[in-house]
């Protein structure tokens, strides 16, 4: 298993279910109190604030802190997954920072020190505008570079959009993130485990794959030989994760019962060819099931752009609403009647009024 560390309140609580070995970090240490964890890492902001409020949603504050921790962290994301919600600060702004920290990175980083990235992020039509626009601009901004630059390993995103429709306890919700991962990281150990029948996706594939600068859609299914498998992937995406884009590179692992269809794969291997992609697969007998079981994992290299504009244009709603409410608060005054023709009579008959003292009495300027 990789080393795993948790940023955040969010990432953290995820991390310590993944594994009773990670560490946790955090700028509030009543959040770090929360969470069991092997170890705990504190990062502090500029004089020592923020110790029981955070960042307060705000990532600039979760960036500053970086620079108290950035030694210890640097060297702990090698070949580790990371684990973060991109809406609130802490989350946001040490991850952001870290990426900063890969993109600089001159060397090519070697496949097995390649750090993944598993990011949470808000359901934009029921979360707050602040995590909308944080997460937002994290998007367009560290991913984004993080990605181009290739310095990074796969990249899972999460979304809780299924938390907040089928109303999800957030610990249960956290923890079907956790058993999704976890089944999707088991591929090499079943390869090790069970009775190969064709193909091979040992810890070395199984890393270089992982180590791609993409995103990662995985999921898993019983698999019916008799239905079309696009059909049965399209009907059995992971919904915890964002929807995959056109894959560039696949891998699967098809596992059959004992005395199973051993050529019920080929299908599979058809289907990424008619996409133009030639995946990695392993085909192993799993005498545990009755029914064969595919877990197949596409990734893409295509920026989330309709991701990003739609949490700007919900960000923009968000923010039109505000003003409506700000201009509804005030007492709404009674139209000034200005009768000009009066006004200029007035002024001819006086002399003692210019133009400019004029507009300004009857509120034009």
């Amino acid at each position: 298993m990789r080393n795993i560390i948790g940023i955040g309140g969010a990432g953290s609580k995820i991390a310590s279910k993944l594994s009773s070995d990670s560490a946790i970090v955090n700028v509030s240490e009543v959040e770090l109190d929360k969470v069991a964890a092997k170890e705990k890492i504190k990062a502090v902001l500029h004089g020592g604030t923020g110790a029981y409020k955070g960042c307060r949603m705000d990532p600039a504050l979760g960036e500053e802190a970086y620079a108290s921790v950035s030694h210890e962290l640097e060297s702990r994301i090698r070949g580790a997954l990371v684990v973060a919600a991109t809406g609130g600060g802490t989350g946001n702004g040490l991850t952001t920072a870290l990426m900063k920290h890969l993109v600089e990175q001159q060397d090519q980083i070697p496949v097995e020190e390649k750090t993944l990235f598993a990011m949470i992020l808000p359901y934009a039509r029921l979360e707050s505008d602040e995590f909308v626009v944080n997460t937002s601009e994290f998007l367009n901004n560290a991913v984004a570079s993080a990605i181009d630059s290739g310095n990074t390993g796969n990249i899972f995103m999460f979304t809780n959009r299924l938390k907040f429709e089928q109303r999800i306890p957030e610990d249960r919700f956290n923890q079907m993130i956790v058993d999704s991962l976890q089944f999707f990281l088991a591929i090499p150990r079943k390869n090790a485990e069970l009775k190969l029948v064709d193909g091979h996706v040992d810890q070395e594939d199984f890393d270089l794959f992982l180590s791609k600068p993409y995103f990662n859609h995985f999921t898993y299914f019983d698999y019916d030989p008799g239905v079309d498998f696009g059909r049965q992937l399209q009907e059995n995406t992971n919904e915890l994760l964002l929807p995959a884009e056109q894959p560039i590179e696949a891998l699967f692992l098809m596992e059959i019962p004992a005395g199973g269809d051993q050529s019920a794969f080929y299908s599979v291997v058809e289907y990424f060819n008619h996409q133009g992609v030639k995946p990695i697969y392993s085909v192993a007998e799993n005498p545990a099931i009755t029914k064969p079981r595919v877990t197949v994992a596409q990734l893409y290299s295509r920026k989330p752009a309709e991701l990003v504009h739609d949490f700007n244009t919900i960000a923009d709603e968000h923010a039109q609403t505000k003003v409506k409410k700000t201009l509804n608060q005030f007492v709404e005054l009674e139209p000034l009647q200005v009768n000009m023709a009066d006004e200029a009579r007035k002024v001819k008959t006086t002399g003692q009024e210019d133009i400019v003292a004029l507009l300004k009495r009857i509120h034009k300027i």
